[in-house]
C-alpha cells in the first residue's frame, strides 16, 4: 500500500522513500542496473484498468517509429506540452523521459478526465504547436489514427499507448530506473544525468525541470461530510 495517500492513492515520493528508511532521495531510483527494450506495439484488444489509484507506466510512439522527436526543440516542445496538460487534468508525474521515437511516462490518474482522454490532448497539443492550429481537425481524428501533420510525414504519432499499471513500490522504482536509463540502453549519453529531456536530474540533484515533478499539491482535496 502507498504510504501517503491524498484523493485517488497518489504517492509523495519522498515520503515513500522515507518511510522505506532511505536518507537519499535518489539511492533506489537513480541506480544503475541492466534494462531491457522498451515495448514497441500496443497489444490487441488492450484493456486498460482505471479507477484503482495505481501508478501507469506509459510509453507511446512515433509513427511507424520515426525518430520525429529527434531534435532538441521538438523534445522541448513535448515537455512543455506536458506541463500543460499536468496542469489542466491534475496528473500527478513521477518521471518521464522523451526519446527520438517514443516516450515513457509514470503517472497517477488524473483528477479530471480519464487518463485516454489527458494523453490524447497530450498528443494532440503536441501536434497542434508543432504544426499550427490547422491540423488535426478533433481529438478523434488526430490521436486514435496516428496524427497527421500538414508538412512532412503524414501522421506523428502511433495510435494508442501502451499502460502498464504500477501497484508496488517495487514496481515504481523499477519503472522509474528503466525511465531514466533509456537514453544510456540507447547509446545516445554515457550517463543518465547527460540527457536532458528525462526526470532523473530532479531526482539525482534536486534540479527543477520543465515539468514539475512529484506535484501533488495540483491536487483538489475532497473532503467528505461527517456522517452521524
Amino acid at each position: 500500500m502507498w504510504a501517503v495517500q491524498i484523493e485517488r492513492g497518489v504517492p509523495q515520493v519522498s515520503q515513500l522513500l522515507r518511510d522505506m528508511g532511505c536518507t537519499s532521495l535518489c539511492s533506489l531510483v537513480t541506480d544503475i542496473s541492466r534494462l531491457t527494450s522498451y515495448l514497441s506495439f500496443v497489444p490487441p484488444h488492450l484493456h486498460r484498468v482505471y479507477g484503482v489509484g495505481d501508478l501507469h507506466f506509459l510509453t507511446f510512439s512515433c509513427y511507424q517509429r520515426q525518430p520525429l522527436l529527434h531534435t532538441a526543440d521538438r523534445r522541448d516542445l513535448f515537455l512543455e506540452t506536458l506541463e500543460r496538460v499536468r496542469r489542466r487534468y491534475r496528473v500527478v508525474i513521477l518521471g518521464y523521459v522523451v526519446m527520438p521515437e517514443h516516450v515513457h511516462l509514470l503517472v497517477s490518474e488524473p483528477q479530471q478526465e480519464t487518463l485516454s482522454t489527458a494523453m490524447q490532448a497530450l498528443k494532440l497539443g503536441f501536434v497542434r504547436k508543432l504544426e499550427g492550429t490547422a491540423v488535426p481537425r478533433s481529438r478523434k481524428s488526430g490521436e486514435t489514427w496516428g496524427t497527421p501533420v500538414s508538412s512532412g510525414p503524414r501522421r506523428f504519432w502511433q495510435a494508442r499507448f501502451y499502460d502498464f499499471n504500477v501497484w508496488t513500490e517495487r514496481k515504481r522504482i523499477e519503472k522509474l530506473r528503466y525511465i531514466h536509463r533509456n537514453p544510456v540502453t540507447r547509446g545516445l549519453v554515457a550517463s543518465p544525468e547527460q540527457w536532458h529531456w528525462s526526470s532523473f536530474r530532479w531526482y539525482w540533484c534536486g534540479e527543477k525541470g520543465p515539468v514539475k515533478i512529484n506535484d501533488t499539491d495540483i491536487l483538489v482535496m475532497t473532503v467528505r461530510p461527517m456522517t452521524a
